[in-house]
């Protein structure tokens, strides 16, 4: 018994913390704040006489605006708060009795003084904005590790510095080595049986010529000698000492290892280029978000110090797992980078449109959370409110997808709904402080002044 009188004695207080906003809204519009008092002063004594009920309509009682438990059997002032009393009519109080526990009924002078908004529950598409800190990576699909394919000492080198640009093509270093030198022997050897032998009368000789030419030129091209360097070698005659390599990709130099009169072997790594014309970026996803993430779909990306513009890149992978410190997943977000402007490492914003279709919803303004269930507020017509439960989905942009409790063409409350869910709280927990152990309710006796 004393838990239960501890929980409706909270909701009073909630209540009229609420009431207590909407007393203050008042004070502003004029009406007059009367301190607490026992006794009624004269000047509220002297309050005009209350305008005759309308026709056919019986008045049971009157009651305090502000705190509805507090009755009399006749007009006046309520002493707590110095607001003139309400009657409550015989037909208002019978319809109350028919509508869902916790509905209030408000005025139209009232609801437009508390500001009260209303909206049509209604299907619409729905989109969701998932916005991620994002930071940007080399695409490790363009990153190119340049190695000689032959042993040997590096003569020259053409690329001489960490950041430089280069293109496909471009020299970048030149090897002097005996096997290379031995194997164009061979080929020009290869080239001279090849002529001879193509007048021979015997088609052996000659398919063998033919297969020895054949097998020279090849190694050249294995270790990357250019046919432009063949021909030079063909028209000359004679070998050369060192050999020219040239770039595979265009890219940026990330690391160079190459110097001259460096000995170096097949697995000595030279030069790493990064092709910077694409770019990652690596977007930190909250768990309770992924759900709603899938590979293709469109992301743009914004930088703070790129105010104006914006990247327009698509989701090209989602990573398995999710990060035990931060639970966020990793999404990964490639974008084109014309003029080079991402760079890696920078940090950025990377937003990403789900598109979730046409969709029952609710206005965010118009859902009061309370911690452990959704409510809204119905608009019953005739000033009634009724508080409902609802189940909602994940938030959108500005709405709640309806699972349950809403239907379409229903009236919510859009605004000043947490003043009216006060009073409905009030009213509630008064309707319990009025019931006897045995679940009986009894009628409180009036108050007079």
């Amino acid at each position: 018994m004393k838990s239960k009188m501890k929980t409706i004695f909270s909701y009073v207080i909630v209540a009229a913390l609420g009431a207590g906003v909407y007393a203050w809204r008042e004070t502003l519009f004029g009406w007059a704040y009367r301190p607490r008092s026992a006794a009624v002063s004269k000047a509220d004594a002297n309050v005009p006489a209350p305008a005759a009920p309308p026709a056919g309509r019986k008045i049971l009682y009157w009651v305090d605006p502000m705190h509805p438990a507090y009755k009399s059997d006749k007009p006046g002032i309520a002493p707590d708060c110095g607001m003139k009393l309400v009657p409550v009519y015989a037909d208002e109080a019978a319809k109350m009795t028919e509508m869902p526990p916790g509905t209030v009924q408000i005025s139209p002078e009232r609801q437009q003084l508390i500001g009260v908004r209303t909206g049509k529950i209604e299907e619409r598409p729905v989109r969701r904005t998932i916005h991620a800190t994002a930071r940007l990576a080399f695409d490790e699909t363009r990153i190119t590790h340049v190695h000689s394919k032959v042993a040997g000492w590096i003569e020259e080198v053409f690329v001489n510095y960490t950041g430089e640009p280069v293109r496909v093509g471009q020299p970048l270093f030149s090897i002097y080595s005996p096997e290379l030198v031995s194997t164009q022997q061979e080929y020009l050897v290869a080239l001279k049986a090849r002529k001879q032998m193509a007048e021979s009368t015997v088609p052996e000789l000659a398919r063998s010529a033919e297969s020895l030419y054949e097998a020279a030129r090849q190694r050249l091209r294995l270790w990357d000698v250019s046919e432009e360097q063949i021909r030079t070698l063909e028209q000359t005659g004679k070998p050369q000492r060192t050999i020219t390599f040239y770039s595979p990709h265009s890219g940026i130099v990330m690391e160079k290892k190459a110097f001259e009169h460096l000995r170096v072997t097949q697995d000595t790594d030279l030069y790493t280029l990064a092709d910077l014309s694409r770019i990652w970026a690596i977007a930190d996803v909250y768990e309770y978000e992924a759900p709603f993430v899938h590979v293709g779909q469109r992301g743009i990306l914004s930088l703070s110090y790129v105010m104006g513009q914006t990247f327009t890149g698509h989701v090209s992978f989602i990573y398995p797992e999710v990060d035990p410190q931060t639970r966020t997943l990793k999404v990964r977000l490639e974008f084109p980078n014309p003029g080079l402007k991402l760079r890696p490492e920078m940090f950025g914003t990377a937003e990403i449109a789900v598109d979730l279709g046409k969709q029952l919803v609710v206005p965010v303004d118009a859902v009061v959370e309370t911690g452990r269930k959704q409510m809204v507020f119905i608009a019953r017509g005739e000033g009634y409110f009724e508080p409902r439960e609802v189940m909602l989905g994940p938030r959108t942009d500005g709405f709640y997808p309806v699972l349950d409790g809403l239907k379409p063409g229903d009236t919510v409350v859009t605004s000043a709904n947490f003043l009216i869910d006060s009073e409905s709280r009030l009213k509630a927990a008064v309707a319990q402080m009025r019931e006897t152990p045995s679940g009986q309710k009894t009628a409180a006796p009036p108050r007079q002044h």
